[in-house]
């Protein structure tokens, strides 16, 4: 019996498509698809003339390498058929990375609208699809004798083949069995006449391993009884209704999906993700591995350890018996050394007495170590003779060598800098929970058991509500009152309560039924989570269920309730503050699409970092890490301890799906670390956020970045931070298309969510995050995750409102600006300038038509010329936009207090008092504006009736006046009135305005 094989295939079941664009020329189309995908090529039939054809295929592929798969492409494209118009046109495409497919009993179905091939092509429609992969046991190989009969049948059985008919369900059943070769090259040639435009570069790679393969079955075919030429032909490409005996699959065609996929291997940046450290600097380090030792004379009750000493440097490995390997590797900083010579020495303990004795070292010259630069192979180790003369004939095996932060030994070796092997001080790199919105929908109860048959008195009209938990979420519904009719007695909510479920997922969702009159329960229901339907879009409502109320003891059937509940997929859930999301992508894999590009972070180190705790209780010290936040993917690096311009050097990488994210990156004091400290917070160095919009791309931007931290005392400067970014995108087209989507997932516009639910959905997945990310070995901090994520936003602040309210001004003194300009016209404060604008008022009048051209021309010039002098260097954290430096403390003081507030009640009462200052004048402002809105209300109500009459008459003059006036004349004198000169002007206000400043608000009629 051989060893069975396990091979993977890939099922797309192509179902409809809807909504395509007719391109015979008739107003119709006759559509296919060709689904490309690891080197294969399937064909689906055509649908004649049906702008909405439904197919319900499955074709199959064969997965060469399953570790790969992840890597390639699903392309699909659909044409009309050539035989029903002038030529194969194209309908659209949809490209599907091989990341998203899933097993088989988690498909379903997902619409993908087609895209365009170039930017003049006229695309609309969406093609529905099922795809995933299923993994079968291959028999094992046959023995050899039987393979060569095989071989020497296989000649008459392929002749055989060929001449047999074809099936009925093939379109051109002589065609394809006769002349398969002469029309796919047809086929190929007419898509190259169709597109007349250059091919991409992976369209040409992928054809030129089909080139090679032809050449080595032409040799292969030499050696061996040659089969009829079709018959190869249709081996390499098979049509989609044509049954392919396993008998008849060529070595061919492996080799050629190989080659494939080694060219695109080597053709990939792949050296770009799997790092080389080009962002920061390279630091040199001591590697020192120790594997075992050999004793020439064993004590039975004894153990063994090799202790390392350079300079003042100290460390001893494992104490282990019976000759085990210690097999552990110390890395020491190089510029931290004090010394040029490395000692080993092994020591014996015996566990009777516990007496240590040296039975030997080794000494070597650190400059004569070799150095090891990846991707060299591991350096092995050697057996070296320990040196002493009382007990000779021990040995040791261990390696040393000279190496930097990117070798592989690095972050599982003893670290000299970060404390050894301490678990909280080790870089690491997290992934929040995959998060999802369930959805349930109270439709109706029946059968309720209200009241016991004991001495409760039963309720005539009780008042019932639903109430669902989830974990630690509780929602409820709205009451509803149960009546004596028949269809009251059945209470109806149809309401929908939407919790955040986190992979993986609570247990249980628990319904409870509860009368609000005698504060009781009525019954409740559990519903496993993990039994719950997903969806992926609205096209498909969820299945409703019907499940049984469980009372007390001594109601076990309390009646039942009919909900509908579902995993929604095609939400992605806000786990962040919208202004700085960093991923907005749909929980469902089968929806995402393939990264347009890749980001690389280096953080090279810190300087002039402020002391934050006491060490020994005698000077000041800073153990500083670094926090980096985009999308899932979190990571930490590693503690520096007790240095104040720490050097991490250490390089990470993201996949990037939308060009308008934020990276989010803090520095934090470890204050974990130290045995008996858990208790103890990661104290905030400062934060720094960059907009990934705001980067070009394919360009290194490395520089110093000013750490702030706002405290109780006002904002500090805690040092400087210095990082290199780089943001690659291979295809600018993809770039550019992303800014013309939309930027949540569809399920946001079509069943859209509330903002205060928004709000409570967002601040439950925070709460969620953060107790995950709590819960992992070594833990990442509940503050560390807060102040990433900025949780505490929507807490009042005097500050933040102060900043927002000068942002809005600042916007608007733009507008502003423009007003004065104006005002210096009309008032010829500048002759000159008004004449040129009465000139421009006349041209404008004259030739409407070149407004709009104008205009556009002019912010076409100015924004270009504006291009030399935009900001080069990415801006981060800006103080004075943050309204910092004029704060005062009690302010923020009341920003830095908790909810509910712990201060004495009398700073309590001063707060309030200004707020109610602060509320005052907000009060009046919206008093202002709903005035002039009810003036202008009022004037069509006729509250006024004088107003309105007098308004009523000059509507009707004015019509008979713009009958008779061209509208030209009309604009040219207005213009000419609004620039009249000074001299012409009066100082009180205009006639308009005083009529509209009578017409009567409704202020007078509030209390």
């Amino acid at each position: 019996m051989g060893d069975q094989i396990i091979t993977r295939k890939v099922i797309v079941e192509i179902c409809n498509a809807k909504n395509l664009m007719p391109k015979d020329g008739q107003g119709t189309a006759s559509a296919f698809a060709i689904v490309d995908f690891d080197g294969q090529r399937r064909r689906t039939k055509t649908k004649f003339r049906d702008l909405n054809p439904q197919w319900d295929e499955r074709l199959e592929f064969l997965v060469h390498d399953v570790d790969s798969m992840a890597l390639e492409t699903l392309e699909l494209n659909i044409y009309n058929d050539k035989k029903t118009g002038k030529r194969s046109n194209f309908l659209g495409k949809v490209k599907i990375s091989g990341s998203t497919f899933v097993g088989v009993g988690l498909e379903s179905l997902v619409y993908y609208p087609l895209e365009k091939r170039s930017v003049f092509s006229q695309i609309k429609g969406e093609i529905g699809l099922k795809i995933w992969y299923v993994d079968e046991v291959a028999p094992p190989p046959s023995a050899p004798p039987t393979e060569e009969k095989k071989e020497e049948t296989s000649p008459p059985v392929a002749a055989a083949e060929n001449a047999q008919p074809p099936p009925p369900g093939d379109e051109k059943p002589p065609e394809e069995t006769q002349a398969a070769p002469s029309e796919e090259k047809k086929e190929e040639s007419e898509k190259k006449e169709e597109d007349k435009k250059p091919v991409n570069s992976s369209e040409k790679k992928e054809e030129k391993p089909s080139e090679t393969d032809k050449k080595d079955s032409e040799a292969a075919a030499a050696t061996q009884p040659p089969p009829p030429p079709p018959t190869s032909e249709i081996l390499e490409h098979p049509p989609i209704a044509q049954n392919k005996p396993p008998n008849k699959k060529p070595l061919v065609n492996e080799n050629t999906s190989e080659l494939k996929i080694l060219h695109k291997n080597l053709s990939n940046n792949v050296d770009r993700r799997t790092g080389a450290f080009d962002l920061v600097d390279q630091m040199p380090f001591l590697y020192v591995r120790i594997v075992k030792g050999k004793r020439a004379n064993q004590e039975p009750d004894s153990s063994a350890y090799a202790k390392l000493v350079i300079g003042t440097h100290s460390i001893k490995t494992k104490s282990l018996a019976d000759n085990r390997e210690w097999d552990q590797v110390f890395a020491f900083d190089k510029d931290g050394l004090n010394s040029t010579s490395l000692e080993v020495s092994v020591w014996v303990q015996k566990k009777s007495n516990n007496d240590e004795n040296c039975i030997g070292n080794v000494s070597f010259d650190l400059q004569e170590v070799p150095k090891r630069v990846p991707p060299d192979s591991p350096l092995a180790p050697q057996w070296y003779s320990l040196e002493d003369q009382t007990l000779p004939g021990n040995d040791v095996m261990l390696a040393v060598w000279l190496g930097t932060q990117a070798d592989e030994a690095f972050n599982e070796a003893w670290q000299s800098d970060s404390g050894g092997l301490i678990p909280e001080t080790r870089a690491k790199v997290y992934l929040s929970p995959k998060l999802w919105y369930l959805r349930l929908t109270v439709i109706q109860t029946q059968d309720l058991q209200l009241g016991s048959g004991g001495t409760e008195p039963k309720i005539r009209t009780p008042d019932l509500y639903v109430k669902a938990q989830l974990g630690a979420q509780l929602f409820k519904t709205s009451r509803t009152t149960v009546g004596s009719s028949s269809s009251a007695s059945n209470p109806t909510w149809n309401e929908d309560l939407v919790f955040v479920a986190a992979e993986p997922f609570e247990p249980f969702l628990v319904i409870t039924v509860e009368d609000v009159t005698n504060g009781q329960m009525v019954g409740f229901a559990k519903v496993q989570v993990t039994s719950i339907d997903k969806r992926t879009d609205d096209k498909s409502e969820p299945r409703s269920r019907w499940f049984n109320l469980i009372g007390d003891e001594k109601k076990p059937y309390a009646g039942r309730i009919h909900v509908r509940v579902c995993l929604e997929g095609g939400y992605h859930v806000l786990d962040e503050a919208a202004h700085l999301t960093s991923d907005v992508r749909a929980t469902a894999k089968q929806l995402s699409k393939p990264p347009i590009g890749l980001l690389e972070v280096g953080i090279r180190g810190a300087n002039n970092l402020l002391p934050v705790k006491t060490k020994d209780g005698t000077r000041g010290t800073t153990d500083s890490y670094v926090v980096a936040k985009y999308g899932p993917k979190w990571v930490r690096t590693r503690t520096i301890l007790d240095r104040f311009n720490p050097r991490w050097n250490e390089q990470y990488t993201w996949d990037v799906y939308d060009p308008c994210t934020v990276l989010t990156i803090g520095v934090f004091d470890n204050g974990r670390y130290k045995d008996g400290d858990a208790l103890k917070k990661d104290v905030r160095l400062g934060k720094l956020r960059v907009r990934l919009s705001t980067l070009d791309t394919n360009k290194v931007y490395m520089g110093t970045y000013s750490l702030m931290v706002l405290l109780p005392s006002g904002a500090k400067k805690m040092g400087d931070i210095e990082i290199a970014l780089r943001f690659t995108c291979s295809s600018w087209l993809s770039l550019i298309q992303a800014y013309t989507n939309p930027m949540l997932p569809r399920m946001h516009y079509v069943r859209p969510f509330g903002p205060a639910q928004q709000d409570i959905l967002r601040h439950t997945a925070m709460r969620i995050v953060t107790a995950r990310l709590a819960r992992s070995e070594p833990a990442l901090g509940q503050e560390v995750v807060q102040c990433m994520l900025d949780s505490d936003t929507h807490i009042w602040s005097m500050r933040r409102s102060k900043a927002n309210w000068f942002r809005v001004v600042g916007c608007l003194s733009r507008a502003a600006t423009l007003a004065r300009w104006l005002d210096g016209i009309r008032t010829w404060v500048h002759p000159p300038t008004t004449i040129l604008v009465h000139i421009l008022l006349i041209a404008i009048v004259l030739c409407p038509h070149l407004v709009l051209p104008t205009i556009c021309m002019y912010a076409f010039l100015i924004i270009s010329l504006r291009f030399r002098y935009r900001q080069r260097v990415a801006i981060t954290m800006d103080p004075r936009l943050s309204y910092v430096d004029a704060i005062g403390p009690d302010e923020l003081d009341e920003e830095f207090d908790g909810f509910p507030s712990s201060r004495p009640m009398e700073h309590v009462r001063v707060r309030y008092d200004r707020l109610r200052a602060l509320a005052g004048r907000a009060q009046t402002l919206l008093g202002d504006v709903a005035a002039q809105g009810e003036r202008l209300e009022a004037l069509f109500n006729w509250r006024d009736p004088r107003a309105t009459g007098i308004f009523v008459v000059v509507c009707l003059f004015a019509s008979l006046v713009f009958y008779v006036v061209p509208f030209k004349a009309f604009v040219l004198g207005s213009g000419l009135y609004y620039l009249r000169h000074p001299r012409f002007r009066d100082d009180m206000p205009s006639v308009p305005v005083n009529f509209f400043r009578r017409l009567p608000p409704l202020s007078d009629q509030i209390l």
